[in-house]
């Protein structure tokens, strides 16, 4: 009895509760505003904002007018073209390339050792260097006319890569990765000297008036005397964490040279004496994906109008004053080969394999063309990716070379895709054109030519 009588009355208790709680929110509900719907047709969120990404996108992805420089038969192309003084900005070339001869010039491309020296062209003369030590000069018409192996005599074969190639009159200067710097005669390949820099990796070099500037172990930078191979001067950057094979050529201007450092860094010493005049950098890393997390610059700097270019292989390009050094800006875009300024415009491969066209004023993207990027498209294989190298622009169009065995032609104006060409054997180096004539590099070991 007394048990049901406490059940009856947990009951009330509970219902009571019940009652109390209903009528609280009734009491709120009474308290709350009204909800007012709005009229028209409903989306949702998701569709809002893709439909916000695709505008932006159509923005910044747009074809421009350009204005280009006129076309010009160069006979030459001795040097880097960073330097103003040795770049042709817009060569003669045929609009349809068909080969015309290729021919072997030493090693290939292996698992140690790669091609980097990009063939350079002088008085009727192609010169190459292979993925190790060897010197090749070439005839214009595709006749092997002499090879010299620059392995120094405290080496052995197959120690060494990397390198490039400067000429200026009769006097190929040849950089290795074993750290030396040699001057070879052009017509015979005869040994002129050679100066031993103690460093593993030199870059390309650069000859102006009477003095060689290239740069060894990715944080010195070297002044050669050209005649006799003597030291005149050094300067040096903070040490590298990470950098990649095959320094940028340094520039001459304006009384100045640029020395491109594996730290990032970019350093403009006086040409006599080596005294420091600025610094800048090429730091910072893409938001998101990014290719690689390495400072080194390899977008090769360039000067035009007294403004340098360099990016990095992180996701950044720069644009810097060349008489102070002073940063005009700085665009969310990698550099992995050439940083190539026309008329109002900044074409390069990014890190993330794209072509892209960005504003020579702000650094503004106005277009990107997508490259072949991973070697293999199942996820869990990607981790090779296909090489492209340049761009250069020749013969009303931007050319790239790349390790897929194409080399394919875009419009300036809007990046759109407007001829390919084989490459056997995939191209190693940029393409350079001198003569109305193209040549490239391949992965192979043979100088390929086009016209």
């Amino acid at each position: 009895m007394s048990r049901t009588m406490g059940n009856l009355g947990m009951g009330l208790h509970t219902q009571r509760r019940a009652v109390l709680v209903t009528v609280a929110l009734a009491v709120l509900a009474g308290c709350a505003e009204r909800e007012t719907i709005l009229p028209g047709k409903r989306e949702p969120v998701s569709a809002i904002l893709s439909a916000q990404t695709a505008e932006a996108e159509a923005l910044t992805d747009a074809a421009r007018d350009i204005s280009l420089p006129p076309q010009v038969a160069n006979a030459d192309a001795a040097q880097s073209f960073g330097t103003p003084a040795f770049r042709t900005d817009h060569p003669q070339l045929n609009r349809t390339l068909t080969p015309i001869w290729s021919l072997d010039i030493g090693a290939g491309d292996s698992r140690k050792h790669r091609i980097v020296a990009d063939p350079v062209v002088s008085g009727g003369r192609v010169f190459t260097l292979d993925a190790e030590t060897t010197v090749s000069a070439v005839s214009t018409s595709g006749q092997l006319l002499w090879q010299r192996d620059i392995l120094p005599a405290r080496a052995e074969g197959g120690e060494g890569t990397g390198g490039g190639l400067a000429v200026d009159g009769n006097v190929l200067y040849v950089s290795s990765g074993l750290g030396t710097l040699t001057a070879l005669d052009t017509s015979t390949g005869g040994q002129l000297w050679t100066q031993e820099l103690e460093a593993i990796g030199v870059g390309r070099p650069t000859v102006f008036e009477n003095l060689v500037y290239v740069m060894a172990g990715d944080d010195t930078g070297w002044a050669i005397e050209k005649d006799d191979g003597r030291i005149a001067w050094q300067v040096t950057s903070s040490e590298a964490r990470t950098n990649v094979l095959g320094g940028p050529a340094p520039i001459v201007t304006d009384g100045l040279a640029v020395f491109s450092f594996g730290s990032g860094e970019l350093q403009a010493v006086f040409r006599q004496g080596g005294l420091r005049r600025w610094d800048a950098s090429v730091l910072g890393e893409r938001q998101g994906r990014a290719l690689a997390k390495v400072d080194d610059v390899t977008g090769r700097p360039i000067a035009k109008d007294g403004v340098i270019y360099a990016g990095n292989q992180s996701g950044r390009t720069v644009a810097v004053d060349a008489g102070s050094g002073t940063p005009i800006w700085t665009a969310g875009e990698g550099a992995i080969d050439t940083v190539l300024p026309v008329g109002d415009s900044v074409f390069l491969i990014s890190d993330r394999n794209e072509l892209v066209r960005l504003n020579a004023e702000d650094g503004s993207r106005i277009w990107g063309t997508r490259l072949p990027n991973f070697v293999r498209e199942r996820p869990q294989r990607q981790s090779e990716v296909f090489a492209h190298h340049g761009p250069v622009l020749a013969g009303g169009r931007l050319l790239v070379a790349s390790s897929d065995e194409v080399l394919r032609s875009f419009d300036p104006t809007n990046g759109n895709l407007t001829g390919v060409t084989d490459i056997p054997g995939g191209a190693s180096t940029a393409p350079v054109v001198a003569g109305q004539t193209l040549y490239v590099v391949s992965r192979k070991g043979q100088l390929l030519a086009y016209r």
